[in-house]
């Protein structure tokens, strides 16, 4: 009797939060510009007319040498009764936006790369989030930068963030598009989009009969949305709507290789660069089992009949249901299904299809992928919040007394020993990453595709020990892919003394992605050697002073020792 009591109490509160976190209809409010804002935007070059209405935007020509737009809706708040459907249109807006601040980043269980509880941005305060409920729930918006001149018809690039498809933000500083969009000439892209259970969810009490609706790929539907924002609106910022790349890290990468297979996708984008990742589904069967599990929670929770869980997933405030994922270990949302409407029940069939061979494609991975991942086979210390103080306070230019034994357990010590930290990560890095990777690269060049490309990343010159416990990790190319070597999560590892190779390594690569923007492919004059088609690589990296590339092979020598020795990474 009690723990019904106590369910009741708990549901009508959580249905009274829902209740008024939807008034009026779910429609978003704004800061509207001020009257001097109104008047500077009179034949404003940051002003901009979008189908939603028009934008303000920050002139950053004399400072960065961009214009940049931040936190434009693509589509209507998902809160209410459009949680778990598919993204509705947004409603116009009258008057000139102000696009001058990044929009919240989803709903997710904080993690490293989560937002701060506090906003879309890093700093200190994201480890007071760590574990706990972050984002919010009205959050379709993306990110639009170029060049600061009046060049028109430039290549789109479009950015879709990483983090399991649970966690990330397109306000994260490592993917500040400002640096990338002037080096690379283009108009950059980035996006959030639905994460997590709200991203990825199916469940029969859910289900509307539309076959779209009933997929669970929420989170894709959002990223096809905002390919449709940008292809209706790219002319506006200056970009030509039919020279348009997707891009994307990690679970980023594997929803381009969904998005390369969705038939909803079909024509919104010309070119991929899915990075350290590869076409990766869950069956729906996976998916309804997961799904099921969190309504059990739930309903155990606030002792509701399983029959009517649906309603009560849909009535919970969306930091109350993040919180039953974490307290249920349901936090790991399976994604993305092959649900067979919006990607086909046989992706790898699809991927195999003449329309895809005429794709350019350029994947990538770093040496050392499997480092990021410690905690998985505990090899990992501190605790992750002290760890992520210890790393934010790190000077790199004053690396003081901490040792490799201050972040790796003892098992794995030391590091070259058999079954170490070298062996135990590398192990890791080949059955995450290099499997799905090369499995989707074969599907493509078998299928007739002769457009197809893959680089090798080794750049480990950070301050000791992070030079031995991370090195190439998992993620370390984005600083360099977008120029971004500010405060991020890795800003341990970019001193004064590396300063000089890295940035002649991000000049290389940037000048790479702007050359495959453009043709397809990523050679340019300032490569050392000749970008062979897969499964040839290029491999990419850098010591204190300058940067360097060589031929490489996928399959060949990775981890710690291709990261360390050019003998051992190029054939």
């Amino acid at each position: 009797m009690m723990r019904t009591a106590l369910g009741l109490l708990r549901l009508g509160v959580a249905l009274a939060v829902a209740a008024s976190a939807t008034v009026g209809g779910g429609t978003t409010a704004y800061a509207a510009p001020s009257g001097d804002e109104r008047a500077a935007a009179h034949g404003s070059s940051v002003v901009r007319s979008t189908t939603l209405g028009r934008v303000l935007g920050l002139d950053e020509s004399r400072t960065a040498g961009t214009q940049s737009w931040l936190g434009i809706p693509y589509a209507a708040p998902p809160v209410g009764e459009l949680r778990w459907q598919p993204p509705q249109p947004h409603e116009r807006w009258r008057g000139v936006r102000r696009a001058q601040e990044y929009g919240d980043g989803c709903a997710q269980p904080g993690r490293f790369f989560s937002p701060s509880p506090d906003g879309p941005h890093y700093d200190l305060d994201v480890r007071d989030g760590l574990g706990r409920p972050v984002g919010a729930e009205d959050c379709l918006t993306l990110n639009v930068y170029r060049p600061a001149t009046t060049r028109r018809d430039l290549p789109v690039l479009v950015f879709v963030h990483g983090g399991s498809n649970v966690v990330g933000y397109s306000g994260d500083p490592m993917y500040d598009g400002r640096r990338l969009a002037r080096q690379a000439g283009a108009v950059v892209v980035t996006l959030n989009y639905r994460l997590g259970l709200f991203g990825w969810l199916r469940h029969e009490q859910l289900a509307t009969g539309d076959p779209v609706a009933d997929s669970g790929n929420f989170g894709l539907l959002d990223q096809i949305a905002a390919l449709r924002f940008v292809r209706d609106n790219a002319r506006s910022f200056g970009g030509d709507p039919g020279n348009v790349t997707v891009m994307g890290e990690s679970a980023g990468a594997v929803n381009v290789w969904a998005l390369m297979v969705s038939p909803l996708a079909r024509g919104l984008f010309h070119r991929a660069i899915p990075l350290s990742g590869g076409l990766s589904t869950t069956s729906p069967a996976d998916a309804r089992r997961y799904a099921e599990a969190l309504a059990s929670a739930a309903a155990q929770e606030y002792d509701v009949d399983p029959a009517h869980a649906g309603r009560l997933l849909r009535s919970l405030p969306a930091d109350e249901l993040v919180r039953i994922s974490l307290d249920h270990g349901l936090d790991a949302t399976p994604a993305v299904i092959a649900d067979g409407t919006v990607v086909p029940a046989d992706p790898y069939a699809a991927l195999a299809s003449a329309r895809l061979s005429r794709m350019p494609v350029l994947a990538g991975n770093t040496f050392e992928e499997g480092k990021l991942f410690g905690a998985s086979i505990g090899a990992h210390r501190p605790s992750e919040r002290d760890r992520f103080t210890l790393q934010y306070r790190f000077d790199p230019d004053h690396p003081g007394g901490l040792t490799v034994r201050d972040l790796i357990a003892d098992p794995y010590l030391p590091l070259d020993a058999p079954g170490g930290w070298e062996d135990a990560s590398e192990q890791l890095t080949a059955a995450v990453f290099h499997g799905i990777v090369k499995r989707s690269m074969d599907t493509l060049v078998a299928a007739g595709n002769r457009s197809t490309y893959y680089y090798e990343f080794g750049w480990n010159e950070q301050p000791h020990p992070f030079d031995r416990v991370y090195g190439s990790v998992h993620a370390l190319d984005l600083p360099f892919v977008f120029g971004t070597f500010g405060r991020t999560v890795f800003s341990y590892a970019f001193s004064e003394a590396n300063r000089p190779g890295r940035i002649a390594l991000s000049d290389l690569m940037m000048r790479s992605i702007r050359a495959f923007l453009r043709t397809g492919r990523p050679d340019h004059r300032g490569l050392d050697d000749r970008w062979g088609r897969w499964p040839a690589s290029m491999v990419l990296d850098a010591g204190k002073r300058r940067a360097w590339t060589c031929s490489g092979r996928f399959g060949g020598t990775y981890g710690a020792a291709a990261a360390s020795d050019p003998a051992i990474a190029c054939r």
